[in-house]
């Protein structure tokens, strides 16, 4: 019944300086014999990272990626090199073109494959658009997230193009990944768009169990300081066992979270937890 989580990709180096850091995340997730992914990273380099590390990709059930932004998803065509019996989840509207608005023009930060390049590859995918997607026993994919937490605000510099023109990324296509262990679930985050809390508390309402452990991005690093003293303490309560975010958590964040959760590790390239 254990858990094993490797962080294959982060924004900075760990322990293990031969892996290779790039801004991006990527989960290598070991569960009861079943294998399977989260994220991708930017580019091939979560792949290197695993080579260096020992961990065989070619043999992985499940590719997870939880939105459609390139620090998320650039690394899947590199992966389809490698391992060839994966099949693909996604959250709908993943494959929508993606924005930023910056310095009065629109920078893309969407995906570097579509739908036809899956079909060529003659990779099985498929939208999730139900709350609560059981994929394996015991791993789900949850989206369609309650926005409970007004005050967690997307930037409105994300956007999306459509034939219309750009209006505002609600980021409806952002999934996380629940794993449901015997001591609680552990919820592993891609950026959190919707934000933290609001996704955090989607999954203990679906589940009706405590929340273990918290991983991945929380995307605080363009949260307002109330907004960001209200997630650290969210962060800090007693329930939380495990809390090993970074990425797009921002420096400032992850600086004054040892003071709120004395559980708390950076993770960072290469870092590997075992839940038994």
């Amino acid at each position: 019944m254990s858990v094993q989580i490797t962080t294959l990709i982060e924004n900075t180096k760990g322990e293990h300086l031969a892996l290779i850091n790039e801004h991006g995340i990527s989960f290598y997730i070991e569960k009861d014999g079943h294998k399977l992914l989260f994220d991708t990273g930017q580019s091939a380099n979560f792949i290197r990272n695993a080579q260096e590390m020992r961990i065989d990709l070619s043999d992985l059930e499940y590719v997870v990626l939880s939105h459609g932004h390139y620090d998320h998803s650039g690394g899947l065509k590199s992966l389809t090199e490698h391992a060839k019996n994966f099949s693909l989840v996604l959250g709908t509207g993943f494959f929508q073109e993606k924005y930023a608005y910056r310095n009065n023009s629109y920078e893309f930060l969407g995906n570097n494959f579509d739908e036809k390049f899956l079909k060529e590859k003659g990779i099985p995918y498929r939208f999730v658009s139900e709350s609560l997607n059981e994929i394996m026993p015991g791993v789900y994919v949850v989206t369609r997230f309650n926005r409970t937490h007004k005050d967690e605000v997307i930037n409105p510099r994300f956007k999306i193009r459509q034939a219309g023109g750009f209006k505002p990324d609600l980021f409806e296509d952002e999934v996380l990944i629940a794993l449901d262990t015997p001591r609680g679930v552990v919820v592993i985050l891609g950026c959190s768009h919707p934000g933290m809390r609001n996704m955090i508390d989607t999954v203990k309402s679906l589940l009706n169990k405590p929340v273990y452990a918290v991983l991945g991005g929380t995307h605080l690093v363009e949260a307002n300081k109330e907004t960001q003293a209200v997630s650290l303490n969210y962060l800090g309560k007693d329930e939380l066992k495990i809390v090993g975010v970074s990425h797009c958590t921002g420096p400032q964040a992850m600086s004054q979270l040892n003071e709120f959760n004395k559980n708390y590790y950076h993770n960072r390239t290469g870092s590997s937890i075992i839940i038994d």
